[in-house]
């Protein structure tokens, strides 16, 4: 929710975006596979939720800066969408105010906009499930904004803790969102890749019977923490 350009008031119309190839690719391996694989970063936290279950997309991040309670900036933003793009919406200070609903999603839909991550609220939730738009948002709430207020489009947002620039890749799935740093997209991929194999693995080792316990050497390494295996608490 940080200004972090200065106190200008710009729309930034040209970006460079992470390849779509790549975005495309990471889309389906989830955000918890992705998240690990690159380090355990990039996680926007967990109170931005989805409005939906089983949305699972990435796509290229427009950036929205706005003040609280006015969305004049996101209508800004959409002219500056493109398909394949995740609209990112943060605001100079926190804000529950359902910013964006049904008519908004109509218009980012028709500019094959991928979905929604919000750092306040949205309304319409029940219409934007139907119209099959997924959301990711920090709040719910009918009460609507105004448009009174300069922000900025195309620039360097804070969500939570994590730094989104335009054109940065937005993992999104049921269990949050994760960003990418553009210059990062593709060995993000390759390093989801990489893990996906070793969790292949894995799991067959688990289907045929074998335990985390002993994969993880996980019971040496209770035991020199002090766990004792005993048939009973007596004696």
């Amino acid at each position: 929710m940080t200004n972090l350009h200065g106190p200008r008031h710009v729309v930034v119309t040209s970006i460079e975006r992470a390849p779509l190839t790549t975005v495309d690719a990471l889309a389906p391996i989830g955000t918890a596979t992705v998240h690990e694989a690159i380090g355990r970063r990039g996680y926007l936290g967990a109170d931005i939720r989805p409005i939906q279950v089983g949305a699972k997309v990435a796509g290229t991040a427009v950036t929205a800066l706005c003040h609280p309670g006015d969305n004049g900036m996101i209508h800004a933003a959409v002219e500056q969408c493109g398909d394949g793009d995740v609209l990112v919406v943060a605001t100079t200070a926190p804000s529950t105010h359902g910013a964006f609903g049904d008519l908004l999603a109509t218009s980012v839909l028709a500019r094959g906009v991928r979905g929604l991550v919000i750092d306040a609220g949205v309304r319409d939730t029940a219409d934007l499930r139907a119209m099959g738009f997924p959301v990711w948002t920090r709040h719910v709430s009918c009460q609507g904004t105004v448009k009174n207020t300069p922000g900025s489009v195309n620039v360097p947002i804070l969500v939570g803790e994590q730094l989104v620039q335009p054109g940065d890749v937005i993992c999104a799935d049921d269990d949050g969102v994760v960003v990418v740093a553009r210059s990062d997209a593709d060995w993000a991929l390759e390093q989801s890749q990489a893990r996906l194999d070793k969790e292949a693995g894995t799991r067959a080792r688990l289907e045929a019977g074998e335990l985390g316990l002993d994969i993880y050497g996980l019971r040496d390494a209770l035991t020199a923490m002090g766990v004792e295996w005993v048939e009973t608490l007596e004696g």
